[in-house]
């Protein structure tokens, strides 16, 4: 049975669009054939995050407007097997999205036997935002350990609780997660930036994973691979965990105290 997560924020550039494809990565590298959809209408980034923007013919707005099928619209990823990628528009408005819409893609999908379908949503609470959570099962709900970051994934919330399908009919919430990205010990310890503990107590759901704060995170969008794939990356071993968390496995939170210098660092500096 396929599931529906969303992963979503209040505030732009906190990494949505990174975990959105290596969650998706990550899921499909475990055997689950995975689809991920670029939400974000008018911009569209997650293409270039996976390496397949020369390579988008049509869109998610012409699957919806019935001027595409799905095998002509889904980009199928070179380097997992089990991997799709449904590009947004970059000439289309928001409100080219429609619930109906949204929903008969999902169908879809979920005709083609995909395990999983992540949805990258765009930043804030408007249209986009919302037609990406409303169909979700569960959401990663994606925060800087700043205060207006965290203020804003709080917002969010309360439109998970109040403005998905799954809240108008009554059925069983969608399941919340919490993803903190760029974390920096350092920083935390010098008061600079929130604690995990701060932050969840602020938002009260259960943490799926900690991305340690990383200058390969973004070397690896910049050359068009999700940094899950950096084998020697510690915000991919983090991402490792977080889908491993998702299926269910109980694996220690990691990159949250800061590391001791070694020998020869304290010698050299």
């Amino acid at each position: 049975m396929s599931k529906i997560i969303v992963v979503t924020s209040g505030k732009g550039g906190v990494g949505k669009t990174t975990t959105s494809a290596s969650v998706a990565t990550g899921l499909a590298e475990r055997g689950y054939k995975t689809v991920v959809i670029d939400f974000d209408v008018g911009l569209r980034n997650l293409d270039l995050i996976m390496g397949c923007e020369r390579r988008v013919v049509y869109d998610f707005v012409n699957l919806i407007n019935g001027e595409s099928n799905l095998s002509q619209t889904l980009i199928k990823d070179k380097r997992v097997e089990q991997l799709y990628i449904l590009p947004a528009s970059q000439t289309r408005d928001k409100d080219a999205i429609t619930v109906e819409g949204v929903g008969r893609v999902m169908e879809e999908l979920k005709g083609q036997k995909f395990d999983y379908i992540i949805c990258d949503s765009p930043a804030g609470i408007e249209q986009g935002a919302k037609m990406a959570l409303y169909y979700a099962d569960e959401a990663i709900v994606t925060t800087n350990p700043e205060v207006s970051s965290v203020r804003d994934s709080d917002r969010i919330l309360g439109i998970l609780q109040s403005h998905s399908r799954r809240a108008e009919q009554g059925e069983e919430p969608i399941k919340e997660h919490l993803l903190i990205t760029r974390y920096n010990p350092k920083r935390v310890a010098e008061g600079e930036m929130l604690s995990v503990s701060d932050i969840i107590d602020i938002l009260a759901i259960k943490l799926l994973g900690v991305i340690p704060e990383s200058e390969q995170v973004l070397a690896a969008s910049n050359s068009g691979k999700p940094v899950i794939l950096e084998s020697d990356s510690d915000a991919s071993s983090a991402y490792r965990d977080c889908v491993a968390r998702l299926l269910g496995e109980e694996l220690p939170i990691r990159f949250t105290e800061v590391q001791p210098k070694g020998l020869l660092k304290r010698i050299f500096g």
